[in-house]
């Protein structure tokens, strides 16, 4: 940890204090965004699309646009419906008795069936985006084309930070959409979504992109969604949001509604942008593993007090609090006690924004931080570091042999919670003897603060004499010294 010099670092870092083990309040968040899966055996595809009634242009560029059908007609085939399968073991009050089961009838396992959407985006080698929750834990995936082919899906890859998940079908003529770029999308630009709400058939349902660059729904992974009015219901995740010229701009993902999905549509949809889907797709196909980069280090928001305490004259952004030993942060030059305003022209309001947008970041990704350091405003061009995805407890401490820990998923961060998820734990190990079970999820340790596993390895790295986690399983908070 680098220590500050100056009166007004000095300052930062009596503000910035905190016990390693406060009080512990975490509040879950009502996930309000609704999602596609349904239990009910999905219904026929059909050939008809369904078009809601929307405001539309009654020309473009001079010409006159009396329908989208012909702009229709050559994407509609490029977009799938997804049904899934998974196997869902029946437990019973008498545990796997087979007499008990065959007395009162209670089969072994039961099948749950759920229904989104999809889009082929390379008709070659038969590459399909989806959402990642459309397909996740999938025991079978099959898709139907909407000419009403049926086949089954190859499983390629899966990112659930992003919501993304790639496939590949064997078929022979097939259709893509091609891809717009969607960094040059504009609020009021007309759009069309397709997909399969309801497992009522291919539909399509038309509006506007009411905003872009939207990072600050609850319960979701890194985010920079594209919000739209179109109507995303049940079924149309995974699906087609295009613009008029038939171009793939978004990857639909949720609709936000306070009263749930039978309430109807009020016109709060979202999709990915098809650029971050496309990088993690490249990904996925390079080595079905998707790679982050991070700067290295640890930050607080600058509220007003510690804006006062800077001489900052509004609060806003981050402050650096620690500069992780051999980081990209560290090798670019950054302070204790800078305050981080913007990354590559994007305003840094607070430390989730800067998680949100260094996930989406690869770790070959340069970087141009707007800083102040000590009232001055500075410029500092930094590179990137990749997040290691899990590490062995024995590569961390003695004491943690047995475990393996990894970083805490988005969509968890986005409820409230900060720190390391135990992956998994060795039955017979030291760890697994003190009381450690497989997701559990570490708030904190004697070691030091931390908020993710890089900042949990650095704490740990000093060799504690005594170490003792902060454990929450199920809700609860305890400790667990190490042995």
């Amino acid at each position: 940890m680098q220590h500050a010099s100056s009166p007004a670092r000095r300052t930062l870092l009596a503000l910035c204090a905190a016990a390693a083990f406060g009080a512990f309040a975490a509040t879950g968040l009502h996930l309000m965004l609704d999602t596609p899966a349904t239990a009910a055996p999905p219904a026929p595809i059909t050939s008809t699309a369904v078009p809601a009634a929307a405001a539309l242009p009654t020309a473009v560029n001079g010409a006159p646009v009396p329908s989208l059908a012909p702009m229709l007609k050559k994407v509609l085939p490029a977009v799938v419906s997804v049904n899934t399968e998974q196997r869902i073991r029946v437990n019973t009050p008498f545990g796997d008795d087979p007499v008990f089961r065959r007395m009162f009838g209670i089969p072994e396992e039961r099948i749950a069936r759920s229904l989104g959407s999809g889009v082929i985006i390379d008709a070659q080698r038969g590459l399909v985006l989806t959402n990642n929750h459309v397909v996740e834990n999938a025991d079978a995936v099959q898709v139907q084309l909407a000419d009403g082919r049926t086949l089954k899906a190859e499983f390629i890859g899966n990112d659930p930070d992003t919501d993304i998940a790639l496939m590949r079908i064997p078929a022979q003529n097939l259709v893509a959409i091609p891809m717009a770029d969607s960094d040059q999308l504009q609020i009021g630009d007309f759009v069309v979504a397709i997909g399969n709400p309801f497992g009522v058939g291919q539909t399509v349902t038309s509006g506007i992109i009411s905003a872009v660059g939207r990072n600050n729904l609850p319960g979701m992974g890194f985010q920079n969604f594209i919000q739209t009015d179109a109507s995303i219901n049940p079924g149309n995740s995974g699906g087609a949001l295009v613009n008029l010229d038939g171009r793939l701009i978004g990857i639909n993902t949720a609709s936000f509604n306070p009263r749930g999905s039978m309430a109807g549509n009020i016109g709060l949809g979202f999709a990915i942008p098809v650029n971050l889907a496309g990088r993690i797709k490249d990904q996925l196909l390079a080595g079905g593993v998707v790679r982050r980069g991070t700067l290295g280090i640890d930050t607080q928001d600058v509220d007003e007090r510690i804006a006062r305490g800077l001489g900052m004259s509004e609060a806003r952004g981050v402050v650096v609090t620690r500069v992780h030993p051999g980081s990209a942060a560290g090798a670019a030059g950054l302070k204790v006690g800078d305050v981080i305003l913007s990354a590559n022209g994007q305003s840094i309001s607070d430390t989730e924004a800067l998680r949100n947008f260094q996930g989406l970041q690869t770790p070959d990704a340069r970087l141009t931080l707007d800083v102040r350091r000590d009232g001055k405003p500075l410029q500092i061009t930094s590179g990137l570091r990749e997040v290691p995805k899990a590490l062995d407890g024995a590569q961390l401490d003695p004491r943690l042999a047995g475990a393996r820990f990894a970083e805490l998923p988005e969509s968890l961060r986005r409820q409230g919670l900060a720190g390391v998820l135990i992956e998994s734990v060795e039955r017979g190990s030291r760890v697994a003897e003190t009381g450690l079970r497989a997701g559990d999820v570490v708030l904190a340790a004697s070691s030091g603060e931390f908020s993710d596993l890089t900042g949990f390895r650095a704490s740990v790295s000093s060799d504690p004499q005594q170490l003792v986690l902060r454990v929450l399983r199920n809700g609860r908070a305890y400790n667990v010294p190490m042995q």
